[in-house]
């Protein structure tokens, strides 16, 4: 499973996202270098972020930090991990989480975050509150990241996994997920109160539950993801707004789980599961074929090799350039040796 998880990031890595909001940063912005072993300018990763100013880019060299880390009241600064596998943030246990991203009730605007693994503490890795425009790259989280009233969060090229609750919970925030293995959590995202969230190009798999449940008043856009070997596919609850197109929903045991009382549009999903590809919530759910749409494909996707977490179709598959995509789910065909 790891030389995949490797695989995602080496694939996708050359992919970058500009970070709005940097005009009038000034020409002399500092890099500035954590280092275990004395040869930077700080040992501590929170001094060193407490150092930084606008425009400042923190360097942290390869290591296992026994460290906690709370960002705040800071805007437009950059903390970059010598790599994903080098740079772990163990934290000390002291609170909840390891990394914070804003506390109430201070903010943190135009922060990017990226190459290194963050482990949990509480059941909790990665906090983010009262925050605009962060950027989360690149990082293995493993444990549960949680963002409450943030705008303009955007989560690319990341692992997220091991959560013995959710993968990733949106309360109140605005964020977009592109390219992101989240897996083995009870449920993969799960979207609450007046949220606003878009998922592209995602895999989730081995959830507990469902993969994505969006709720409450909440807003959902599901384009060309991969949501395989969960308990469910997708949950749209409450008065919850849904679009859903592209995404392939297979070896769940359940595909859509569809609330009467939202607003659903879906169109050119796969779905191959177990019990039923749609159900009605209700006391029990019930299996609701009457919801397919007409452009739905109800066929075993052929992944290249799903023991090994290889979810890219097949080079000859059947779901290439559907609906106006240039394919199905999240990974685009398995290119042979002969064209690589």
């Amino acid at each position: 499973m790891y030389q995949f998880l490797l695989f995602l990031i080496c694939f996708f890595g050359g992919a970058g996202v500009a970070v709005t909001g940097t005009e009038g940063v000034a020409s002399s912005s500092r890099t500035i270098t954590v280092a275990l072993d004395g040869s930077g300018e700080f040992s501590s990763i929170q001094e060193a972020v407490d150092s930084a100013g606008k425009g400042d880019t923190v360097l942290i060299k390869a290591g296992v930090y026994p460290q906690d880390l709370t960002i705040h009241s800071k805007e437009k600064i950059k903390i970059v991990g010598a790599g994903v596998e080098k740079v772990v943030l163990q934290g000390r246990g002291q609170m909840v989480g390891v990394l914070h991203v804003g506390k109430w009730p201070y903010g943190a605007t135009d922060i990017e975050i990226s190459g290194l693994t963050i482990n949990e503490h509480g059941g909790h890795a990665l906090g983010i509150f009262n925050g605009n425009r962060i950027v989360l790259r690149q990082l293995h989280v493993k444990g549960m990241v949680f963002s409450q009233q943030v705008q303009e969060v955007r989560i690319e090229d990341c692992i997220i996994g091991g959560s013995e609750t959710t993968g990733a919970h949106f309360s109140d925030s605005q964020a977009v997920l592109v390219r992101n293995f989240i897996h083995d959590n009870d449920y993969g995202i799960n979207v609450t109160g007046k949220s606003s969230v878009r998922l592209e190009h995602n895999v989730i798999t081995r959830s507990l539950y469902e993969a994505v449940v969006v709720g409450d008043q909440s807003a959902a856009v599901l384009v060309n993801n991969t949501l395989v070997k969960n308990g469910g596919g997708a949950a749209f609850l409450d008065t919850s707004r849904i679009e859903a197109m592209g995404n392939i929903l297979s070896f769940n045991r359940v595909g859509f789980l569809i609330a009467p009382s939202s607003q659903t549009k879906v169109g050119y999903n796969l779905l191959f599961n177990s019990e039923a590809d749609y159900m009605r919530t209700g006391s029990p759910n019930r299996p609701a074929p009457e919801l397919k749409a007409s452009s739905d494909i109800f066929a075993d996707p052929r992944f290249v090799d799903t023991e090994r977490d290889d979810y890219h179709l097949q080079p000859d598959s059947t779901l290439l350039n559907v609906g106006g995509f240039p394919h199905l789910g999240a990974l685009p065909p398995r290119r042979s040796a002969a064209a690589r």
